[in-house]
C-alpha cells in the first residue's frame, strides 16, 4: 500500500482509502499562523491501493529493506538451526545429487561417454538447478508458513519469497565452494566467458522468483498447490536434459523446443561459461523471454490478490 502524508485542510483520497491520524509533537520553533508557540495541526497518514500499472512498489521495497535483511538472515538461522553440519548440507545436497546423476546417468546410462570430466560437468549444473529448485519450494511456502506474521502487521508481503530466495543465494554461495574445488581438482581454466555467469544467475534469480510468488499465492487460496509443486518440481528436473546430458546428445527437434523451459537454457550457458563448453546463444535469448513472461505473470498475479492474503490464509 501507498503511503502520502498530508494536513487536515486537505483532500483525503476517496472512500476507498484507510485514513489513520497520527498526532505529532511540536518542533522547536515552529510556527504556524504567525504564533510560535502554537502546535503543528494533526497529520494524516492516507494509505491507499496501489497504480493497477506498478507490478513492483521498488520504493517501498526499499524503505523496508532492513526488514527483508532481518527476515533474511532469519531463514538462514532457521535452516541450520538445530543441526549437527550446519551450512554444510549446502554442499551434501548438490553432492549427492551429482553422485546419483554419475552412477545411474553416466555410467549406467552411457552420458557419460564423449563428455570430459562428467563429474564436474553435471556438478557446474546442478549445483544452479539445487538453488533453483529449494527457492521455488521455499518462497513458495513463505506466506503459509509466516502466517502470524502476515496477519498481525501490514509490510510489503513479497519482502517473505525474497527473504526466502536470499537464504538459497547463501545457500549457493557456500555451494560454489565445491565447484571450485572442483575444478581445481580436475584443472580446468575459467574462460572469460566467466564475466557473464553472475548475469545468468540474476536470470535464475528472477526465474525462481516469478514462481514462487504465483504459488505462494496459490498456496494461500488453495493448499493442494503444495503438493503440485513438489510434484512439478520433480517433472521440471527430468524436462531440464542439460543437467545430465551434453549438447551433442539432444536431437534438433528437442533443442527447438526446450528453450521453452527458461533453466535450460540458463543452466546450459551458465556451465559454458565455467568450463567452456557449448553454448546455445539463440537457447538463452528464448529462455530469458520466457522468464521475462514468467515474471510479469507470477507478479501481476500477486500483486492482485496481495490485498486480501491476510483475510484468506
Amino acid at each position: 500500500m501507498d503511503s502520502v502524508t498530508t494536513h487536515p485542510q486537505e483532500i483525503c483520497h476517496p472512500a476507498s482509502a484507510v485514513a489513520r491520524q497520527e498526532r505529532t509533537s511540536p518542533r522547536p520553533n515552529a510556527t504556524h499562523g504567525g504564533n510560535p508557540t502554537a502546535k503543528l495541526p494533526p497529520r494524516l497518514t492516507i494509505i491507499k491501493p496501489r497504480s493497477r500499472w506498478s507490478l513492483v512498489d521498488l520504493q517501498e521495497l526499499w524503505q523496508y529493506r532492513e526488514l527483508l535483511y532481518v527476515l533474511t538472515w532469519r531463514d538462514i538461522k532457521i535452516r541450520y538451526k538445530q543441526t549437527m553440519l550446519g551450512a554444510a548440507w549446502a554442499i551434501l545436497q548438490p553432492l549427492c545429487s551429482v553422485i546419483v546423476f554419475v552412477l545411474f546417468f553416466g555410467r549406467m546410462g552411457g552420458f557419460a561417454a564423449g563428455v570430459e570430466n562428467y563429474t564436474l560437468f553435471v556438478l557446474a549444473a546442478v549445483l544452479p538447478w539445487t538453488f533453483f529448485a529449494n527457492a521455488v519450494t521455499t518462497s513458495a511456502n513463505s506466506l503459509v508458513n509466516n502466517e502470524r506474521l502476515v496477519t498481525k502487521t501490514y509490510f510489503p508481503r513479497l519482502l517473505l519469497p525474497l527473504a526466502s530466495i536470499g537464504a538459497a543465494v547463501f545457500d549457493f554461495a557456500v555451494g560454489l565452494l565445491l565447484l571450485v574445488g572442483g575444478m581445481i581438482w580436475a584443472g580446468v581454466t575459467p574462460t572469460p566467458a566467466i564475466v557473464a555467469a553472475p548475469l545468468l544467475f540474476l536470470l535464475l534469480i528472477l526465474t525462481a522468483l516469478a514462481v514462487g510468488t504465483g504459488f505462494a499465492a496459490l498456496i494461500v487460496a488453495q493448499r493442494d498447490f503444495r503438493h503440485i509443486l513438489i510434484f512439478g518440481m520433480q517433472l521440471w528436473m527430468f524436462a531440464t536434459p542439460c543437467l545430465y546430458l551434453s549438447a551433442d546428445k539432444i536431437g534438433p527437434t528437442a533443442k527447438q523446443w526446450l528453450p521453452l523451459n527458461p533453466t535450460y537454457g540458463i543452466l546450459l550457458n551458465f556451465r559454458a561459461c565455467l568450463l567452456g563448453t557449448e553454448t546455445d546463444l539463440g537457447g538463452l535469448a528464448v529462455s530469458a523471454a520466457m522468464t521475462g513472461l514468467m515474471v510479469f505473470a507470477g507478479l501481476f498475479y500477486f500483486r492482485r490478490v496481495e490485498q486480501t492474503l491476510a483475510d484468506v490464509i
